[in-house]
Order: structure tokens, then C-alpha cells, then sequence
């Protein structure tokens, strides 16, 4: 038995598919997406899970919000320079910042090139 047909996850392709994307947008996926590891096997895991807790009760607040005189509560610790499976940069804490996801989503799309910009280093 076969899953059934559903639209691209390409915002605005129409095409059906059983998969994701359809055969237009696969092929368009950046290469980083389709080599990447699972999140467990990048270092978020059980471990990571408790340490995050732990840091966003003591930093509960986005601090990009926070620069714009908003209180946001924060949801995600941000590898402020990205890890890049460095194990020592992961855990390093001196490199954590709490983000809510907005933000969080804002700086990986500029560091990664997403939502069509380039590549870049910058920071929040």
C-alpha cells in the first residue's frame, strides 16, 4: 500500500508528492541539510537536555529580545559560534545564549544562508 500523495513542503509548490519534497525541490535542498546528522547524534541528547534546562532557568530570557527592551521568554541555548561537532565548543557555556525561537531562527538562517541570504559569520 502506498502513502498518499500531499503538496511539496517547498512554500508555494503545489506539486504531490509521497516524500517531503517533490523531485524539483529535492535536488534544491542544500547539500548541508542532506549530509547532516541526526540531532541525538550531533551532542543533543539526554545530556544536553538537562544541561539546557538548567541554563534557561538560570538565563530565562532572550537576550536579542532583551536589547530591544522586550522581555521574551527564552526557549532554545544558541551555540553563539557555531559548534560544528567540536565537542569542546559545544559544552563550552561561555559560548551558550538563550534565544527564543524567532531569534534563534533569524541568526541560523543568516549564519547558514538561509531565506535566500549568504552565508555569513554574524552574530546577535
Amino acid at each position: 500500500m502506498h502513502t498518499p500523495l500531499k503538496p511539496c513542503n517547498e512554500p508555494g509548490c503545489p506539486t504531490l508528492t509521497r516524500e517531503g519534497y517533490c523531485e524539483q525541490h529535492k535536488r534544491t535542498k542544500p547539500a548541508y541539510d542532506r549530509s547532516r546528522e541526526s540531532a541525538a547524534r550531533r551532542g543533543y541528547n539526554g545530556k544536553w537536555r538537562k544541561a539546557r534546562q538548567g541554563y534557561l532557568t538560570k538565563h530565562p530570557f532572550c537576550v536579542s529580545c532583551m536589547k530591544e527592551g522586550r522581555r521574551v521568554p527564552a526557549t532554545v541555548v544558541d551555540h553563539i559560534t557555531p559548534h560544528k561537532g567540536d565537542k569542546k565548543l559545544f559544552w563550552d557555556s561561555s559560548n551558550w545564549q538563550p534565544l527564543c525561537a524567532p531569534c534563534h531562527s533569524r541568526k541560523t538562517a543568516k549564519e547558514d544562508g538561509g531565506f535566500g541570504n549568504r552565508t555569513s559569520n554574524l552574530r546577535m
